[in-house]
């Protein structure tokens, strides 16, 4: 255990909305010292005046309405705002919108079907957008856009805006299932490829996009809007020692322990660092299915493979298990040869080829059983006991880097219990645990104020040169409590 540094509470914003994803995704100018957040229950994007941090205020909001159904994601460089919004009808192709820090619209343009994530290049130059094309009536392809602002946002136009397609892999689906990259029957790859977040590189000139159903992240090269390459990210080994996690939510006890399954890393948000002259991503991976995953006890287990297939589908054991229906039938002959879950239940590091260099194992449950062991498990929307162990656990879902010194740190957030564990990943290969921030008070009621925050959606990391206090500070949104709560990143004097 690392302790560098100590992260406390300074302030908080409440929407008063429970469960209406009144807080989601933010991001902080500098200059203006204006925090911006998606605020999906009134469609509008929040601005509050972080200038003070421990009362963050709201001053002015954003409508997106005239634009489309709501926004999801949010970004900002030197003074320009970019909103990513959905179309009424989300199969259709959405926008961003550009505005000033005071709101002011600037310009508008059409990218692909369900803009989910958009971010900017380290030089504002470009604004890089993931369109997850979920299906609706149709199954829209999914796709990247790549809207570049080199002349100037009055100047944008249609004509600015790129594709990085995933249309060059159709008809390989068969050769990309062989190699890892996870595609339902049926679908093309550009049509089953949902990205869900980016992260580019700290020179600007990669991306990595997470194509999070897929178990995929996909390499584009941003200077052409290119697809270069797919990295299947493979499974977890929940059988290794180290590895386990509490499968039940009928067991009445905290059962971590070693199963025969599969995880999926399937990551939510990635982020990009460097170290010793090299780039790593650092993926939150939280799983995600859609309509194919089943409990273990309703799948015919080999019973080769599985000779105590009985016990392992009793409820206590792996019954209810959320697993995949699509993947593990590896002969072919309708049974169940290996068993996979949504997401790992934890955090990684990877190389820039796609290689796991670091996984936290076992941690995440460890480390809340330990602190929370009344309320292990439990769901943003309720406090109950051992709630999720059996569909993904506490659900890593928002990850961001920063730097504090000469250290880096990775800011994991866990969606259903709640909180943020921070990490040191200053040496990528063997990072070391710092804290968990969980102010959540299980003893109120969910959908009051008093219960704290549930649901940590987005993580925005501010530096100590751009910080209102001079000093770090980490801003977490939370969808299920409508709060955006700020805390402070100091020296932990008490480190000997």
């Amino acid at each position: 255990m690392a302790n560098t540094i100590k992260l406390t509470e300074l302030g908080k914003y409440t929407t008063g909305v429970f469960n209406q994803g009144a807080a989601e995704i933010s991001a902080y100018d500098p200059a203006s010292k204006r925090l911006f957040v998606v605020n999906a229950q009134a469609a509008t994007i929040d601005i509050l005046d972080l200038s003070d941090p421990t009362t963050p205020t709201k001053i002015s909001q954003i409508a997106v309405g005239s634009f489309g159904a709501v926004a999801n994601s949010v970004a900002i460089k030197n003074g320009l705002v970019a909103v990513a919004v959905e179309a009424v009808d989300k199969t259709n192709p959405g926008k961003v919108v550009f505005y000033d820090i005071n709101g002011t619209y600037l310009k508008d343009v059409q990218v692909g079907s369900l803009p989910d994530m958009l971010t900017f290049t380290p030089d504002g130059s470009k604004v890089l957008v993931a369109n997850e094309g979920e299906p609706g009536t149709v199954d829209p392809d999914g796709s990247v856009s790549i809207i570049d602002l080199s002349g100037g946002v009055n100047n944008l136009t249609q004509a600015n805006v790129a594709t990085a397609s995933f249309t060059s892999f159709n008809g390989l689906e068969a050769q990309l299932r062989a190699d890892g990259v996870r595609i339902v029957p049926g679908k093309t790859a550009a049509q089953d490829f949902e990205p869900e977040y980016i992260a580019v590189d700290p020179d600007g000139q990669t991306a990595y996009v997470t194509l999070q159903e897929n178990n995929t992240v996909a390499v584009i090269d941003i200077a052409s809007a290119t697809v270069t390459s797919l990295q299947p990210l493979g499974f977890k080994d929940h059988s290794l020692a180290g590895n386990g996690f509490d499968a039940s939510d009928r067991d009445t006890a905290i059962n971590i322990n070693t199963w025969p399954v599969f995880g999926m890393y399937m990551p939510d948000a990635i982020a990009t660092f460097s170290a010793n002259g090299q780039t790593y991503y650092v993926t939150a991976n939280e799983g995600d299915e859609r309509a194919e995953n089943r409990s273990v006890r309703n799948l015919t287990l080999d019973p080769t493979v599985f000779p105590n297939a009985a016990t392992l589908k009793l409820d206590q054991n792996l019954g209810r298990l959320s697993v995949s229906s699509i993947d593990g039938d590896t002969d072919g002959d309708g049974d169940y040869d290996q068993l996979y879950a949504y997401g790992t239940r934890s955090f990684s590091v990877w190389d820039s080829q796609g290689n796991l260099v670091y996984d936290s194992g076992d941690d995440f449950e460890q480390i809340t059983a330990q602190l929370f062991p009344a309320n292990f498990n439990a769901n943003h929307e309720n406090n109950t006991f051992d709630n999720r162990s059996d569909n993904k656990g506490p659900e890593p879902e928002a990850v961001v880097v920063g730097e504090v010194g000469d250290r880096t740190y990775a800011f994991i957030g866990l969606e259903r219990i709640g909180g943020v564990m921070v990490y040191d990943i200053t040496n990528p290969v063997s990072p070391e645990f710092v804290q968990y921030l969980n102010n959540r008070d299980f003893s109120q009621n969910v959908q009051l104020p008093s219960a704290g925050d549930l649901g940590p959606e987005g993580l925005t990391f501010i530096a100590a040169a751009d910080s209102p206090t001079g000093l770090p500070l980490l801003v977490v949104t939370n969808e299920i409590s409508g709060s955006t709560t700020t805390y402070a990143i100091a020296p932990n004097d008490t480190d000997g």
